[in-house]
């Protein structure tokens, strides 16, 4: 993470009247390259005997969407963040 995206985070963690500034402000860190997760279902775990294209596309998702809950979650208060911690899809995550 460079410490722009960490300044940012750490300005504006979600407390219990900010929801509206949080959200916007991790849509546009999101936005440079892990919205996806947000709008696009995981692909389908690939089969062992899948094409390179199948792997590399599941590949990809999962990775993305790792770095974006991590963002999620370190943009948040210690008390919303550890309810958040079992959800799997940085998705789940913002809706829940």
């Amino acid at each position: 993470m460079n410490s722009s995206i960490v300044q940012l985070l750490a300005s504006k963690k979600l407390n219990d009247d900010n929801y509206a500034a949080w959200k916007s402000n991790l849509n546009t860190i999101l936005v440079v390259d892990l919205r996806f997760v947000l709008t696009e279902e995981c692909p389908q775990t690939p089969a062992s005997n899948d094409n390179r294209t199948s792997r590399k596309a599941y590949d990809r998702w999962a990775k993305a969407n790792e770095k974006a809950c991590v963002y999620i979650l370190a943009s948040m208060i210690d008390v919303p963040a550890k309810k958040q911690e079992p959800l799997a899809t940085a998705k789940e995550i913002m809706m829940h």
